[in-house]
């Protein structure tokens, strides 16, 4: 049983192909409030009011209007006939200008009540011609807090494992971060052998993760921007699932130096490390909570893997999920109020979503083989992997699972998602 369930946490990583990512609305929320997103006037090398539509339409809460739908495409204040959009029976209104500049682009938008005719916000913003895209996902961060009250995350990243299969059959596996939306991905390491569980720093510029490089598990963080690399934890045994507490300062991890895998915290300024955990059973996937007086991990001391919590000080651990025989993978809400993870449903591996407080306990899945979810930094969504149609591909769907939408491979697999935090203000 034991060697099994370590297997099952190790699997994933033999994959074939990577390619671009596209996005695919496979399912949607109903009740969306109608938003008209008006094509932008000016040109610019990305077309801003298409990316801030199709991020409000992936987030499942607005209902962007079809442009040919339009009866006008006002850029200002002053083209502005609300009569014409209240007419079409929408609620809010975004218009804007891109405009070129000596070194780039001055991008402003305004967005309005339609009933009201009254303005909610408007910003205006200088960027390069790489930042266009980056710029149009922070206005849709503008326009969907300034609508639900609730802060966006369409500008943050996502990191993932992809493989490529060359010419002569050799695998190369690689980790990939991109925008949200799974535009613009970049390769951040990549090696012959697996690569596996990354994990982001609170400040989201380095990321954790497993290599195998040397034909065994090791530990590595690395920055984002810079790539520079340091190994972190090579001992005898398993090396393996990072998590970075909220502050930074210490990274909790699977080690089995000392014969049985156990939960270990590791003082990144020191090296110094202390056990959280002593079993005999497989004590896996640490998780911090959001304050980081606790954490969280799979273990199958009571015979199947389920999620138990422990204080980061150590002490006897307390048993979290019992709706199931199989719960695994689990990782906070921002807010520490609820918990994803993976859970079989039937022969079904899914994902399910457990309120801390009220013990609720939902599917927001659909999938046969769904793994590895992660919360967007707001908890609106959760990203997670999936098998479709004989290959891997990413989803996310929303927290109370009423809408979903695929970030899907052109070709091969992609698995292992992680949402990254957001950057500081």
């Amino acid at each position: 049983m034991k060697r099994l369930f370590v297997v099952l946490l190790l699997w994933g990583w033999h994959l074939t192909a990577t390619a671009g990512l596209t996005i695919e609305i496979t399912e949607g929320a109903e009740g969306a409030l109608p938003v008209a997103v008006v094509p932008f006037g000016g040109s610019a090398p990305e077309d801003v009011a298409a990316i801030i539509a199709s991020d409000l339409k992936r987030s499942g809460r607005f209902k962007p209007l079809a442009t040919a739908d339009m009866l006008a495409r006002p850029h200002s204040k002053a083209e502005v006939d609300f009569r014409d959009w209240r007419a079409l029976k929408q609620e809010s209104l975004v218009v804007g200008q891109v405009s070129a500049t000596g070194s780039g682009y001055q991008i402003q938008f305004e967005l309005f009540d339609v009933f009201r005719g009254e303005q909610l916000a408007g910003y205006q913003f200088t960027t390069s011609a790489r930042d266009v895209r980056p710029t149009a996902h922070h206005i849709a961060d503008l326009i969907y807090e300034a609508l639900t009250g609730e802060r966006g995350a369409f500008a943050t990243r996502i990191a993932y494992i992809t493989g490529m299969r060359s010419a002569d059959g050799k695998e190369r596996v690689a980790l990939q971060v991109s925008d949200s939306d799974g535009f613009n991905p970049q390769t951040i390491f990549s090696s012959n052998e697996p690569v596996l569980s990354p994990a982001w720093s609170p400040d989201g510029r380095r990321l954790a993760y497993v290599s195998f490089e040397n034909r065994k598990p090791a530990i590595y963080v690395q920055e984002v921007y810079s790539g520079q690399r340091e190994k972190l934890a090579d001992f005898p045994g398993i090396n393996g699932a990072p998590a970075w507490s909220p502050d930074g300062r210490e990274l909790a991890i699977t080690l089995s130096k000392d014969g049985n895998p156990d939960i270990y915290i590791m003082d990144l300024a020191s090296r110094g490390l202390r056990a959280i955990t002593r079993h005999p059973a497989i004590d896996t996937e640490p998780a911090w909570a959001p304050d980081g007086r606790s954490l969280v991990f799979t273990s199958d001391r009571g015979g199947a893997p389920q999620i138990y919590r422990v204080s980061a000080a150590g002490g006897e651990p307390q048993r979290v999920t019992f709706e199931g025989k199989y719960n695994a993978r689990a990782s906070y809400s921002s807010d520490g109020k609820r918990l994803t993870m993976v859970t079989r449903d039937g022969g079904e591996f899914r994902i399910g979503v457990l309120d801390l407080a009220s013990k609720a306990f939902r599917t927001v899945s659909d999938g046969n083989l769904d793994e590895s979810p992660s919360f967007a930094p707001n908890g609106s969504m959760i990203i997670y992997a999936a098998r479709a149609q004989g290959r891997g591909v990413l989803f996310a769907v929303s927290a109370d699972g009423r809408t979903r939408h695929r970030l899907a491979l052109e070709v091969g697999d992609v698995r292992e998602p992680v949402w990254s935090p957001y950057s500081k203000r």
